[in-house]
């Protein structure tokens, strides 16, 4: 199991005119404003993702768990589990299986087009059963990519295997539709896994990022808690006060999107 744990460099320079634009903008979101949480590459306990489910807790705000079945294990998640305690906030669900790509080049996938489509829904199943053996009726048969991408075989398969939904990158959805039967629930913003050098030019993308999704009428924000400082766990606890305190914001789960 590999994870990247490099951190951003906004993060590494907290900015309280960056706060202060982005949580303006949520307390201006208007009315029927939908708004869901991500965290993917889940599944090893650790202190970043115990302090990232307590965040979550203490505002009674969802969060879609995108649990890796390949890394999860009976004691994980019964540590994982544990640490959800009763709050039924939590939606557990499948990100991939090994968190591998298959690709030989181009961008990243676990489910992209260099694979023979027997190996892509052998994997999708292999992960289903795992999570639905370990987890039980806690399994919720969504489907979140590594990377947010996947081909059109995988789509479909999706589809055919029963899976009630899946969630990738808002610009996915543009470049392999999905079959009518399976809804797509997109990511458009993106705290974690950033690139930016220069830290206000961070802080200026993310607050844009923020914009265009409010404008959008949904907001998908993508976490990822081994990536996460002090910093990083500060804006989100502001955040998620600012999204519980205004009564416009919806937050939406996978299960009634």
């Amino acid at each position: 199991m590999i994870v990247k744990t490099h951190i951003a460099s906004l993060w590494h320079t907290p900015s309280r005119d960056g706060l202060r634009r982005i949580t303006d903008l949520i307390d201006e979101a208007p009315d029927d404003t939908a708004l869901f949480f991500r965290a993917d590459d889940v599944a090893v306990p650790g202190g970043n993702c115990r302090q990232m489910m307590d965040l979550f807790i203490a505002h009674g705000i969802p969060l879609h768990m995108a649990v890796t079945p390949a890394w999860l294990t009976q004691t994980r998640w019964e540590i994982l589990n544990g640490w959800a305690g009763d709050s039924n906030l939590f939606c557990w669900h499948q990100h991939g299986w090994q968190h591998r790509s298959h690709q030989t080049s181009g961008k990243k996938s676990e489910f992209g087009d260099h694979r023979p489509a027997q190996d892509k829904t052998a994997d999708l199943l292999k992960g289903k059963e795992r999570l639905t053996h370990i987890m039980g009726p806690a399994f919720s048969p969504a489907f979140t990519p590594p990377w947010n991408r996947f081909d059109a075989q995988t789509g479909t398969a999706l589809a055919e295997l029963g899976y009630t939904c899946v969630s990738r990158s808002a610009g996915e959805q543009r470049k392999v539709p999905l079959p009518d039967s399976l809804p797509d629930i997109p990511i458009n913003v993106d705290l974690h896994t950033r690139n930016e050098a220069d830290p206000k030019q961070g802080w200026t993308a993310l607050a844009t990022e923020f914009q265009t999704a409010i404008q959008s009428g949904r907001i998908g924000i993508m976490l990822h808690h081994q990536r996460m400082n002090p910093a990083a766990m500060a804006f989100l606890d502001t955040c998620l006060h600012h999204i519980k305190s205004n009564p416009k914001i919806q937050c939406i789960r996978f299960n009634t999107a």
